[in-house]
């Protein structure tokens, strides 16, 4: 069978990460989140703290550094554990999997890492903010006000982080993605299946 990626971006509390596990689970192929950390940790033998420490943040310093380097540097590098170069690990390594077989892949601007690669399916996945607090507050066992927070914290952090380690382009640009799905309006579950639809669609499975 041909080999193909999926790629979800998502909102804080739209549920993008329970599409993409149903998903996989519907198509018989795995999931990758955080476990992406732990195989990039595995790879370069940096420690896993480190890459969750960075994931899917930019810090001031980073910003201040300027346009972050596109390439993997050796362990005798000064910058070897620098965040860029924690990305470039896990983005080479993203890269790897894409050429040996196929998976689904939540956030880490997989996209965008993937961009030139013909057998990739990427999916946005929204929800009104009502719908994400509402979902927090379930899930987290928090109050609205914290869920709030969560939100505007935990999706600046993720805008910042795409815009940074894309040269400048915007998280929610529909353009990145094939599809863009408002989680509340499809549902979660007709989520799964417009998005297994349409990439047995586009990848003739």
């Amino acid at each position: 069978m041909q080999k193909f990626v999926i790629t979800i971006a998502r909102g804080f509390g739209s549920g993008g990460k329970e599409i993409g596990v149903k998903l996989a689970e519907r198509l018989g192929i795995p999931c990758y989140e955080q476990q992406i950390l732990r195989m990039a940790s595995e790879s370069s033998g940096i420690n896993e703290a480190l890459f969750n420490l960075a994931d899917e943040k930019i810090e001031i310093a980073d910003k201040l550094k300027g346009l972050p380097f596109h390439y993997v540097v050796e362990p005798s590098d000064k910058r070897f554990t620098s965040n860029n170069n924690l990305f470039n690990i896990q983005s080479e390594l993203i890269r790897k999997l894409a050429d040996e077989t196929s998976f689904i892949v939540i956030g880490k601007c997989a996209d965008y890492v993937l961009r030139d690669y013909c057998n990739v399916a990427s999916f946005y996945i929204e929800a009104p903010r009502a719908d994400c607090v509402a979902s927090i507050v379930k899930k987290m066992g928090v109050s609205e006000n914290e869920a709030h927070r969560l939100i505007e914290k935990t999706d600046k952090y993720r805008a910042d982080y795409y815009k940074h380690y894309t040269n400048g382009n915007y998280w929610t640009n529909p353009v990145n993605y094939d599809m863009t799905l408002n989680s509340a309006r499809v549902g979660r579950d007709r989520c799964v299946d417009v998005m297994e639809n349409y990439v047995k669609v586009k990848f003739g499975l």
